[in-house]
């Protein structure tokens, strides 16, 4: 009878264990499998959507008026999520597609004396830490290159809104505004006074989630 009580204790504390373990891999699979969805969920690629997106710089001219223009072509990718914000941001720009309403002018400014497109054809920024500075704002830190000169720069962003487009895709905006001084690149031609060192720049960006 000793004997046949010593079997059963010893079975139920068999069970007991594999109950437990069963029950830690279930709970172990289980957190693996939230902490993987919160992961994609906080990782969504929003690619920048050329045709509603724009580049527009200003210059002062003589001392006198501000100049206006703008670049055709970027792209690029924020990495965004509803509940998360925004995360990183990635911008390429074909200088070449400067565009002032004056092709001549366009011209000059990609030979050798500003943007040299030919040695330099794109100016890049990627961002390397997103601070949230209010309800819809960020500061954005990243390294921005131009005419093979990289600095690093803080860019103040807006979430500007979200919406969805004609297919349905969610959209996510973003808009800033700052100022470089073209000489720390570089492009020193007509300074200090026939055209300015201070370039203001205002990005509006249009984002789809792929």
């Amino acid at each position: 009878m000793h004997a046949s009580r010593s079997r059963l204790l010893t079975g139920a504390i068999a069970i007991s264990a594999l109950t437990l373990a069963s029950g830690l891999a279930i709970a172990s699979t289980s957190a693996q499998r939230t902490s993987t969805s919160a992961v994609t969920a906080a990782s969504s690629d929003y690619v920048i959507d050329a045709v509603h997106s724009t580049i527009i710089f200003r210059i002062k001219h003589m001392d006198a008026s501000y100049s206006y223009g703008r670049f055709n072509k970027i792209d690029g990718v924020a990495n965004y999520d509803a509940a998360g914000g925004l995360t990183g941001l990635k911008i390429n720009v074909d200088v070449d597609s400067v565009d002032t309403a004056n092709s001549a002018r366009d011209e000059h400014l990609r030979n050798p004396d500003f943007f040299n497109t030919k040695q330099f054809p794109k100016a890049t920024f990627k961002s390397s830490g997103v601070k949230k500075s209010g309800d819809h704002t960020y500061d954005v830190t990243g390294e921005f290159t131009l005419m093979g000169v990289t600095k690093t720069i803080t860019v103040a962003l807006e979430h500007t809104g979200n919406g969805k487009s004609m297919q349905g895709a969610d959209l996510a905006g973003f808009e800033g505004t700052f100022t470089l001084k073209r000489s720390d690149f570089g492009i020193t031609k007509y300074l200090p006074t026939a055209i300015g060192d201070g370039v203001r720049l205002t990005i509006s960006l249009e984002t789809i989630k792929q």
